[in-house]
């Protein structure tokens, strides 16, 4: 069902209404008033609160916010951890107690200060009692959210002793298995101004949930292995066919991301997203984004730095300045900064990504290799330097014919440890040199540091 839709071209919010098929059919009738922004409700209703977790699942993307028709199913949807985007819910607490408390009232056979309740806590039933100048001495509580049948065995209970004279319930499944027990039930309902008030809530949760994951975001990657120093100048067929590899892989992952990428210099590029786009890629900017696929793939060690802003200019800003800090910090903190210039979060982790182990003979060859560089006294990898080899020096190193070694160097490139550069053209006849630039990094440091 529709609300009233605004002038203009405005893209509808979509809510999705989550809760038991009576209060959800009372929701949607409710929505066509008006809202502070167009809306669109989209019903997922359930038999058994314990549902609601899977009816979040299935409303998948295609809803901006949920709304819950009660605290019970969106408790239970947040300890699932299916709640990926805004989420409210509608209120039991106030009037809708003393609804429930008010019909209580009005049958002779049931004391309102005689009753078990579930799911609202202490402090709200209290605050409703004494509005009514009730005492809550002889009202039990149950305040954790709990199975149906849980929550209907603490009722029944109280009831079959004398204890309580009537039940009342905050879950559409424990009335049901009361009202089979024979159990005296009175389900606590939201009032119409609630469900209204929670309406218009869900309405501007999504609509600023919508602008923030429209907000522009400018990622700025830097390369330290494309920097040129006086101590360490790459070749340039290298430097070039580098860029070009690390260029694609930007272009692959941006097109992903709905991005835009633009080299900035030589060792740097630009990407411009969305914030929602670049959350999705960083697990909500809790992981730098190329880093693990640089280094996999490119065997490069990559430098990130995420800024926000106003104007593409201070995102810019902020990204320079994201990376600037966690260039100087030894731990991969604040690599993105909000539109304020504030570290978004403080302490991202790096889950570890599954990937395929290279064969023990292939980081074995590797691992001599690089032994063998250390022990002529090459000092390219503590500069930062790439190793890079031929058939005749990798032969030369592992005591085998230049034919063995290119088909070992060919090994190395199939499980991911080496990489094959452009040919060396020169103008002598014959066959151009082949090289391969070893990716070191694929020991670990431990390796590395016992070679």
């Amino acid at each position: 069902m529709t609300a009233a839709r605004a002038a203009g071209s405005t893209p509808e919010l979509t809510i999705g209404v989550v809760g038991p098929h009576d209060l959800v059919e009372r929701v949607m009738l409710m929505g066509h008033g008006p809202t502070p922004v167009p809306s669109r409700l989209v019903a997922a209703a359930y038999r058994d609160e314990q549902e609601a977790a899977d009816k979040v699942v299935r409303l998948g993307s295609g809803v901006d916010v949920c709304l819950f028709a009660s605290p019970v199913p969106y408790d239970f949807a947040r300890k699932a951890g299916v709640l990926t985007m805004p989420a409210t819910y509608v209120p039991l607490n106030g009037a809708a107690l003393q609804g429930a408390l008010l019909r209580a009232a009005l049958d002779e056979r049931y004391d309102p200060a005689r009753v078990s309740i579930d799911v609202l806590g202490r402090a709200e039933v209290e605050e409703a009692y004494s509005e009514i100048s009730l005492g809550t001495e002889h009202v039990h509580l149950r305040e954790e959210a709990a199975g149906p049948g849980t929550l209907a065995a603490f009722h029944e209970r109280l009831w079959r002793r004398g204890i309580t004279t009537v039940a009342m319930t905050c879950v559409h499944a424990t009335a049901e298995r009361m009202e089979m027990a024979g159990v005296p039930t009175i389900r606590v309902r939201p009032t119409g101004a609630a469900i209204r008030s929670s309406l218009q809530t869900a309405a501007l949760l999504g609509a600023h949930h919508r602008l923030e994951e429209s907000q522009l975001v400018v990622v700025l990657v830097d390369v330290p292995t494309l920097r040129e120093t006086p101590r360490r100048v790459t070749p340039r067929y290298w430097r070039d066919e580098l860029k070009l590899s690390l260029h694609r892989m930007l272009l692959q992952e941006a097109h992903r991301m709905n991005a835009l990428v633009s080299p900035v210099d030589d060792h740097s590029y630009l990407v411009t997203a969305t914030r929602g786009s670049i959350a999705a890629a960083t697990d909500g900017f809790r992981t730098p984004p190329f880093v693990d696929r640089a280094r996999e793939e490119l065997g490069l060690t990559i430098e990130v730095g995420i800024g926000m802003g106003r104007t593409a200019h201070e995102a810019e800003t902020h990204a320079r300045a994201a990376l600037a800090r966690s260039q100087t910090s030894q731990r991969a903190q604040g690599f993105a900064l909000d539109r304020d210039g504030r570290a978004l979060v403080p302490a991202p982790r790096t889950p570890p990504r599954p990937q395929q182990q290279p064969k023990a003979k292939g980081l074995e060859i590797l691992a001599r290799l690089a032994e063998k560089f250390e022990q002529e006294g090459s000092d390219a990898d503590g500069d930062g330097q790439p190793l890079i080899v031929d058939a005749e020096t990798a032969g030369r190193m592992l005591g085998v014919t230049p034919r063995t070694a290119r088909r070992l160097l060919r090994t190395l490139v199939e499980e991911g440890l080496a990489w094959p550069l452009p040919p060396n053209r020169t103008p002598q006849p014959g066959r151009p040199r082949q090289l391969y630039r070893l990716i070191v990094e694929k020991l670990g440091p431990q390796s590395k540091a016992a070679t």
